[in-house]
């Protein structure tokens, strides 16, 4: 069987986050380079080469780089089928599945414009502004909440994806905000799931994260 040769650049507790998890839900081998963002790394020439928007992550595979989270999502469950990071074609919740990823790809970039207020040419947002994207992202957390209580533990029912590692990273990003994701009950239960699985941990002594234990809080 081949092996795909796979080189992951990332920054700790980023949006690479969701393909490390994967990588080690998969098991396959996989390098990895971390980008020192606070000096700049991921705007040098050599990362450029690979990824022009200067972000992470970057999954080089066989020497072909691919960029954006949700996409290599996608690929990976696709590649490995056998890991059970999507449902099989012929299931049912598969649709579902592609909306939600997707759906939460929307959602990332709303934290963008959060964390990141020069991207919308301000160097911190106005008082007005900051309510109103704290209000989507609320919003997306009642949403989700209800989809939960009817349907969980985890977002296709009973069965794990990596729509759950999506999610469950989404609302790491929150922990500092007015109202984090884990005061939402069925958010915080799918957290605490999530975290209790080996790429998680595994994932944190890698990256050396040591901040937000969902388990916890319950």
């Amino acid at each position: 069987m081949h092996v795909p040769d796979y080189t992951l650049y990332y920054s700790p507790g980023a949006a690479s986050m969701l393909v490390h998890l994967c990588l080690l839900e998969i098991g396959v081998p996989y390098r990895t380079v971390c980008l020192d963002f606070e000096r700049g790394e991921q705007h040098s020439q050599e990362y450029l080469e690979l990824n022009p928007l200067g972000v992470v992550p970057t999954l080089v595979v066989s020497g072909k780089p691919l960029i954006e989270s949700a996409a290599l999502l996608l690929i990976l469950s696709e590649r490995h089928p056998e890991a059970g990071l999507a449902p099989a074609p012929s299931s049912p919740t598969r649709d579902a599945w592609h909306q939600w990823v997707v759906h939460l790809a929307n959602l990332g970039a709303t934290y963008r414009m959060w964390f990141y207020p020069h991207d919308l040419g301000a160097a911190e947002h106005e008082p007005r502004t900051r309510l109103a994207l704290q209000r989507r992202i609320e919003d997306t957390w009642d949403r989700l909440e209800s989809h939960l209580q009817a349907n969980g533990p985890y977002m296709l029912g009973e069965t794990f994806s990596g729509l759950d590692l999506q999610l469950t990273m989404l609302m790491r990003w929150s922990r500092k905000m007015p109202r984090p994701a884990t005061q939402w009950p069925a958010l915080l239960r799918l957290a605490q799931l999530v975290c209790r699985r080996p790429s998680w941990k595994r994932l944190y002594e890698i990256e050396e994260l040591a901040e937000w234990y969902p388990q916890e809080a319950a």
